[in-house]
């Protein structure tokens, strides 16, 4: 678990410095100056202060709120509520690979501050994104399967349910083969312990990578117009995610420190990366080369993970599930949840002039 934890800190710390990178280089290519007579610098501070409080109250609040109403009996993960949720986050987290992450990343990667060749003669946002998304099923392939083989390295308990079968071999020897209802039901409770939990590490790495980029960006920026729809279209974004999110980690069951640290990298991210671009505002060119490079590969990564995450981690376990097999208003009602969380990412890309 905490060597989990210990890649992903690595992995968000290796991320900021990349893209902190672009300070130090001096690029011939810059933003066109029709936004100039708009950097009032003192307004647009106080909206990024603004910023920063409203997002980390609206980010605590949404990935918490799972952990506050967890004990409701109509949100037991086998109730019909509980199914309606997880499509509406399904759905926000598709929507925000999709909508808010992929554009941005293609947008990056295209720019005419790029060179044309390779730049604007391959799809690398695209390219990028199907490798991420491949790269996050390896992983979770091969992260469920290192622990489904330790777990049958593990010696199995002997009770009173169990079958019990001795094989001696020709010294005399023993070995007792345990099957039993009660070992089999313990054995699957916790293979699904472990994928949430693998689930719920990859989708906050996806959302960290993004959310530390989108931070930088309003820290970074000049201009009071473009700062004020953001403020709350970004709070929005942050709570819808913060829902998915925590309703992922609460199903994992962590220990308490690691609940509380994943927490607080989610709530604080966004707002400590406005921090920091309000900190290097004055020297940070986000025309960059260096700077579109590494945002468009960094949102192609995090696109091609929250994408795979939604589509196959959160929605294709729910819809073959068989309490929502067995019922079509449980499918009508999910389906259009899910709807509802795409088209409110949407509507919030429309907000924010993304």
């Amino acid at each position: 678990m905490m060597k989990h934890q210990s890649c992903s800190w690595k992995f968000f710390t290796i991320s900021c410095l990349l893209l902190l990178s672009p300070v130090f280089v001096s690029s011939k290519c810059t933003r066109k100056a029709h936004d100039s007579h708009d950097q009032n610098t003192s307004e647009a501070l106080k909206y990024k202060l603004i910023a920063i409080s409203s997002i980390l109250f609206a980010s605590a609040l949404g990935i918490c709120l799972p952990f506050f109403v967890k004990n409701l009996s109509y949100l037991h993960p086998d109730r019909e509520a509980f199914f309606l949720i997880k499509a509406f986050a399904a759905g926000v987290i598709l929507g925000t690979g999709f909508i808010h992450i992929l554009p941005d990343a293609f947008e990056s990667l295209t720019s005419p501050c790029l060179v044309q060749n390779p730049w604007e003669k391959f799809p690398f946002a695209g390219f990028v994104a199907m490798l991420s998304a491949m790269g996050t099923l390896m992983m979770e392939s091969f992260a469920t399967g290192y622990h489904k083989r330790l777990e049958l390295r593990k010696p199995q308990p002997v009770s009173g349910d169990h079958e019990e079968n001795s094989d001696q071999d020709d010294n005399g020897a023993g070995g007792v083969h345990i099957r039993g209802p009660a070992f089999a039901l313990k054995r699957a409770n916790s293979s699904d312990l472990n994928r949430h939990r693998i689930v719920s590490q990859v989708l906050e790495m996806g959302i960290l990578v993004h959310s530390v980029i989108i931070g930088l960006s309003l820290g970074a920026s000049k201009s009071s117009k473009t700062i004020k729809p953001l403020v709350a279209a970004l709070s929005f974004h942050q709570f819808f995610e913060g829902v998915g999110l925590g309703g992922c980690i609460s199903q994992a069951k962590f220990k308490l420190r690691a609940k509380v640290i994943m927490i607080l990298f989610f709530s604080l991210t966004t707002p400590t990366g406005i921090a920091i671009g309000i900190w290097i505002s004055r020297s940070y060119n986000e025309a960059s080369p260096m700077a579109l490079i590494v945002q468009g590969i960094l949102n192609s990564t995090s696109a091609g993970i929250l994408i795979y995450m939604a589509l196959v981690d959160l929605l294709a376990a729910d819809f073959i599930n068989s309490n929502m097999l067995y019922s079509f208003w449980l499918q009508l009602g999910a389906y259009l949840t899910l709807l509802l969380g795409a088209f409110s990412m949407s509507l919030l890309a429309i907000w924010g002039g993304n």
